[in-house]
């Protein structure tokens, strides 16, 4: 088993975009770290054409929630995509291929050189994301945002009260987290299995996997919690990018702190497989809207 990969979930729409992210990680990857992308059965063929080259491990979606036959496929398969994915990102730890992975989405890219031991220590633990999210909280107060603030609380106390806890409302992303199969696996045991559940069941309940890894790692101390910000500069909403602009912030700043950057797929539609969706008149209310900063 490799002690440390990286690994992207995505579905073919988003192939052009994992096209690009695999570019950049074959373009910084210092320590030639193996990259894993799944994706759905019927999408392989897509992915193999536009990935040939960029030494990429496709696998099929189906084989990963496979190996957990407490996960009902038949109810996996009528959720939207969006909350789907999150199920099949965090059962990627029962292919044992590796004991800890990068958990990346589709529309991330590198922007620099990076190594192993950004992501985890020499004897193979994972560092963690987890702050207050004030990242995100504190713009939003300038913008009168309330509703991000009430959604973080509220989404924090869901999964807490799962587990027993009560206190600070943690962040544990908000994207490309380092996960450690041993945290997943002590989750699977000592909380999914006494209540006959999977983790299809507790994503239903609460659409945050980056939470429920999170506090059963604070619960279970499965590893040490070695605190980390994130790896990613994440832009959440437009508005966020277009502070930075008007601040001179740009890739080259950004790789002092950070390896890479995500931006919304929303923001980028042009890059959809086979074409962006929509006529010509949604097209243009999209742009419009991330002009004005409300995307």
């Amino acid at each position: 088993m490799k002690p440390f990969v990286l690994y992207c979930k995505s579905y073919s729409v988003d192939v052009k975009r994992a096209a690009r992210l695999a570019t950049t990680i074959q373009q910084f990857n210092v320590d030639k770290i193996p990259f894993y992308v799944s994706v759905p059965t019927a999408d392989l063929p897509i992915f193999e054409e536009h990935l040939a080259g960029l030494n990429v491990e496709l696998i099929a979606d189906e084989s990963i929630t496979a190996a957990n036959s407490a996960i009902d496929s038949c109810k996996l398969e009528r959720i939207p995509g969006n909350i789907s994915q999150q199920v099949i990102k965090s059962e990627f730890w029962r292919l044992e291929i590796s004991e800890a992975y990068l958990c990346l989405d589709s529309d991330c890219i590198f922007i620099r050189p990076f190594q192993i031991n950004e992501f985890i220590t020499p004897e193979g633990t994972p560092y963690t994301i987890i702050d207050e999210g004030r990242d995100i909280l504190f713009p939003s107060l300038s913008r009168d945002k309330r509703e991000i603030i009430g959604n973080f609380r509220r989404e924090s106390a869901e999964v807490q009260v799962a587990f027993g806890r009560h206190g600070k409302d943690y962040n544990f992303g908000p994207n490309c987290p380092v996960w450690d199969r041993k945290v997943w696996q002590s989750l699977d045991e000592k909380l999914l299995r006494p209540n006959g559940q999977s983790f299809l069941d507790l994503i239903l309940k609460s659409p945050n996997e980056m939470r429920w890894y999170g506090e059963a790692l604070l619960k279970f101390r499965a590893i040490d919690l070695l605190p980390s910000q994130p790896f990613f500069k994440m832009y959440h909403y437009a508005w966020q990018q277009k502070k930075d602009h008007r601040e001179r912030i740009d890739i080259k700043q950004l790789a002092n702190l950070y390896c890479g950057v995500v931006y919304q797929s929303a923001w980028e539609r042009e890059m959809d497989w086979p074409s962006e969706g929509g006529n010509w008149l949604s097209h243009m209310a999209r742009r419009l809207r991330r002009g004005l900063g409300r995307m």
